[in-house]
């Protein structure tokens, strides 16, 4: 008479008796018992997992129930494992948007087959039904709700241009004199990143010289259009058009009346003959003095010029000046992500040339890479926030720190240029630049500490 004692993590058996090997096995009565901390992960609905006594007579229904109880408590214990979790929206460290060679094309914001599969969703949702109207701002209208937003959005820009210029005269801000390369802060950074003009005879080290407003906050321009639903521009007119600002063209758009830049309204919806096919509406039974969007309008503030900007006194006048002309950074691009999400922004994949409109000009004025083969034309496609408003990049100094060191380049941290300028400025980090700025990464004092650094 044999004795055969078996336990496990969940169960154990106390006893199995078995008269003989070879004949046939007779079971008795088995307990099957659970810890204390485990008694949550049972199912009532198994037999097996049961405390109570139950009486088997098979040996491989034993063995079935063994397999199904214990694989049934590994998925819970999993799923139980799942629910925990800790969620947060701004990661501790992020790396930097990706530097795209200008050999290489801009990758699509919505990759081609994805806008393919929804054009045949969309064709086939709309087969047999008859056609909806053309919303605005397709059908030469203006969409209402973003009229104020575009004002908001201009009059933030001359406000964030304006503090920039007092800011910049009590926070020093020094830029390459060979490439766009910029710092803030009174010693320019020691890393051996310049790309610029007879790069190799300096071994990539910059030539540091004072920066202007347009380093900081990079003017992207754009054609104006009178008629943004009218004919695309040809090569032949790329010099009797005038370019301004692709941020304050898209306002314009939006619905902002500037008295020098003169555009197009429209008080009627547009006719749709085809796709490129349009006819404007009458409107000679509507009054002259007609303006839909009057309620809407709003003044508009003036720049500064530079023999007028005067510095700011004292570290609260200067705190408060940080934490608006932060302010305006951030309302100067949500709002212009607003009017993208309506007006259409177009950008060249292989340089950086914006174009407001639903068709980019044909001005074959492209000189990236392999412009060549493509005769100058531009390689248009949508647009997205950091091609309308970029932000310059620069290098963090920590606080304790008055000059970075080159050893260490890798436990360093980058922000806009903007945001650098504000928290130099007296201003508290703001959360959602804390990751790219690697505020909580302990930085060696020494080079023998950095080489531990696993």
């Amino acid at each position: 008479m044999d004795c055969l004692q078996c336990a496990s993590g969940a169960a154990a058996f106390t006893s199995l008796r078995v008269e003989s090997r070879t004949s046939t096995p007779n079971f008795v009565s088995v307990r099957v018992s659970f810890a204390r901390e485990w008694d949550s992960l049972r199912k009532p609905s198994l037999p097996f997992l049961s405390s109570s006594a139950y009486s088997l007579h098979d040996g491989n229904q034993l063995k079935f129930y063994l397999k199904v109880g214990v694989s049934t408590w590994i998925h819970d214990f999993k799923c139980q494992s799942r629910k925990v979790g800790i969620r947060n929206d701004h990661p501790q460290n992020a790396d930097l948007p990706r530097f795209y060679s200008k050999k290489e094309k801009k990758p699509f914001p919505i990759p081609i087959v994805e806008l393919r599969r929804a054009a045949r969703e969309r064709i086939k949702k709309l087969k047999g039904k008859p056609k909806t109207p053309t919303p605005p701002p397709r059908n030469g209208m203006l969409v209402k709700s973003l009229v104020p937003v575009a004002y908001e959005v201009l009059n933030a820009r001359v406000k964030l241009i304006n503090n920039l210029k007092k800011l910049m005269k009590v926070v020093p801000v020094l830029a390459c004199k060979h490439c766009n390369e910029i710092h803030v802060g009174p010693n320019g950074h020691p890393f051996r990143s310049c790309r610029g003009l007879r790069a190799e005879t300096r071994r990539g080290l910059h030539e540091w010289t004072s920066a202007n407003v347009d380093d900081v906050f990079v003017p992207i321009e754009a054609y104006h259009l009178f008629d943004r639903l009218g004919r695309r521009i040809s090569h032949e007119e790329r010099f009797s058009i005038p370019r301004i600002p692709a941020i304050i063209e898209l306002c314009i758009q939006a619905g902002v009346d500037l008295p020098d830049l003169h555009t197009k309204r429209r008080r009627r919806p547009v006719i749709r003959r085809g796709k490129n096919d349009i006819i404007d509406a009458n409107e000679d039974d509507l009054p002259d003095d007609l303006d839909p969007y009057a309620k809407f309008r709003k003044s508009i503030l003036v720049e500064i010029p530079d023999s007028e900007i005067t510095s700011p006194v004292g570290s609260e006048e200067v705190a408060l000046l940080a934490m608006e002309t932060f302010e305006a950074w951030e309302l100067v691009r949500q709002g212009a992500e607003r009017l993208m999400r309506k007006y259409a922004v177009r950008v060249c994949g292989y340089c950086p040339e914006v174009h407001v409109g639903y068709s980019g000009h044909k001005a074959q004025n492209c000189g990236a890479h392999k412009h060549q083969q493509r005769n100058g034309q531009h390689g248009w496609q949508k647009a997205v926030l950091d091609d309308l408003v970029p932000p310059r990049y620069v290098w963090h100094v920590p606080e304790n720190m008055f000059e970075l060191q080159r050893e260490l380049r890798n436990f360093y941290g980058q922000a806009p240029a903007i945001v650098e300028l504000c928290v130099k400025g007296g201003m508290e980090v703001p959360e959602k630049y804390k990751s790219t700025m690697r505020l909580d990464i302990g930085i060696p004092t020494t080079l023998r500490e950095a080489e531990m650094v696993v």
